[in-house]
């Protein structure tokens, strides 16, 4: 562990939405002295300075100046503009980190603009809301949910040591570390073919019908994430669509065997479908 690192460390969080929020809250709550926050919206700021989960937004430059950590909790696309912004106010030795989604396509623009001594730990929280915004935040999404950690050139063992100790402080269960493209392969499975479905089913229906009265729990889980920040995964689909486009592909094949089990009337080609995803599912409450 990075010896200038513990809970007096100063933290400066970028975007105080609803993870930069969250990360405000769980690491104050924590015990964390010296939280700050930075976001383009001034009402953001004074709420979380109301709310008690930072100490102030204050002045930037100076803010950014001391600044042991800096958390990016902007959006994909936004996240090399960011870094480019603040990176003449850095000192050496600061740790920078993100949480966004993706990790290809911004990690070298990130990092060709870092300051020199600058150490960069891209993250993934894999947690959150499907609402936008610091009234959303909330620091219990995290508690038992995984983090990954995808390091780079320039992430040094105690940058590294130090990004898992945050996140093992914020409640997350499991910190995973895997390079960038073996992340971006993964969530297009776990995280983006998921919220795809839900906005497919959604959007399924006829606009005329009337089946609100009707649904039942198995319809309000699947869609629950329907419920989208258009912006946000709009760039995370097209910033992983290699990845992403893979696996609709291969749902398709799958949902296809059951549409051709459904017209033939094989029920035992059904069964087999049925008792292999039985399987499966079980299998992944061993990883809980």
């Amino acid at each position: 562990m990075d010896n200038l690192f513990d809970k007096s460390s100063k933290i400066v969080i970028i975007g105080l939405g609803v993870i930069g929020g969250s990360y405000a809250m769980a690491l104050t709550g924590a015990g964390y002295n010296h939280v700050y926050g930075i976001d383009t919206d001034p009402n953001s700021v004074e709420q979380a300075i109301t709310i008690g989960i930072i100490k102030s937004g204050g002045d930037r430059e100076k803010l950014l100046a001391s600044a042991d950590v800096v958390a990016l909790c902007v959006y994909p696309d936004d996240a090399a503009g960011c870094m480019s912004e603040i990176a003449p106010y850095l000192k050496p030795g600061v740790i920078i980190t993100d949480v966004a989604g993706i990790k290809r396509g911004y990690i070298d623009a990130i990092v060709s603009c870092l300051p020199e001594g600058a150490r960069y730990v891209p993250a993934h929280p894999m947690a959150g809301r499907e609402k936008k915004g610091i009234d959303y935040a909330d620091s219990k999404v995290f508690r038992g949910a995984n983090f990954i950690i995808t390091p780079v050139g320039v992430s040094d063992e105690a940058a590294v040591e130090a990004v898992a100790k945050m996140a093992v402080d914020m409640g997350f269960a499991r910190i995973r570390v895997l390079s960038p493209e073996k992340h971006d392969e993964i969530v297009a499975y776990t995280s983006q073919l998921p919220h795809a479905l839900a906005v497919a089913l959604i959007n399924s229906e006829d606009e005329d019908a009337e089946t609100g009265d009707y649904i039942g729990d198995s319809y309000r889980d699947l869609t629950r994430i329907a419920d989208i920040n258009a912006r946000l995964w709009g760039q995370l689909f097209i910033g992983n669509s290699d990845n992403l486009i893979k696996v609709i592909d291969d749902f398709e094949r799958q949902l296809v065997q059951i549409k051709r089990a459904v017209q033939d009337g094989d029920n035992e080609a059904l069964e087999r479908l049925f008792c292999k995803s039985s399987a499966r599912r079980s299998a992944l409450n061993e990883h809980r």
